[in-house]
């Protein structure tokens, strides 16, 4: 292996290591805050505004850390895709809360269904063809997905619905305050490559 080779893996790591430790400490804070009840305590939209700032935070270290932006090229469009197939046991959580009666059915019609879509999906790249349209298929389509699912959380968050207090209280917080930031950067991230980066092949 080259000494080029060997530096950008080191690089790769250290950015494995930094969101390992940023974002790691993140999803820490929110499951103890949520844990302990913080998030019924304040107003709804504070959950938007906390996914909404912690996507752009993600989405901005891509751009602007060195380490962050090799760890996305050393994964590459199709191993960012593959880190989509948690999105199948979250469409299925809201899909279980939805019939329970506990979240709006149109949120869980919109977020569940697409969400389960875009998990089978990168789940599904197994056995695809390993070709980029197919790659940037998946990104567009979960990046569609994402966009949907975070506007109509929001809605339904800023209008005070009752039955979104759901996703202010553990398992549920994790989804949208973990789990979607990284869908969103990832998406970004993967369609900058692919369109506009060096490495649109990898």
């Amino acid at each position: 292996m080259s000494t080029a080779a060997l530096s950008t893996r080191s690089v790769a790591a250290r950015g494995a290591v930094h969101l390992a430790l940023g974002f790691g400490g993140y999803a820490l804070a929110v499951i103890a805050f949520a844990g302990a009840g913080g998030y019924t305590a304040i107003h709804p939209a504070w959950v938007g505004v906390t996914v909404a700032v912690t996507t752009a935070l993600l989405t901005l270290s891509y751009f602007a850390a060195p380490s962050v932006r090799a760890l996305a090229e050393a994964l590459g469009p199709y191993g960012l895709a593959w880190m989509h197939v948690w999105r199948i046991p979250a469409g299925l959580a809201f899909w279980a809360w939805g019939l329970d009666g506990a979240l709006p059915s149109t949120f869980v019609w919109l977020a569940g269904t697409g969400d389960v879509l875009a998990g089978l999906f990168a789940a599904a790249l197994l056995v695809l063809p390993r070709r980029r349209g197919v790659i940037l298929a998946f990104h567009l389509f979960g990046l569609a997905d994402f966009v949907v699912a975070v506007s109509t959380g929001l809605w339904f968050n800023v209008t005070g619905h009752p039955l979104m207090g759901a996703i202010e209280v553990l398992p549920l917080a994790l989804i949208p305050l973990v789990g979607v930031p990284l869908s969103g950067a990832t998406h970004v991230a993967a369609l900058h490559m692919m369109l506009w980066g060096r490495r649109a092949a990898a």
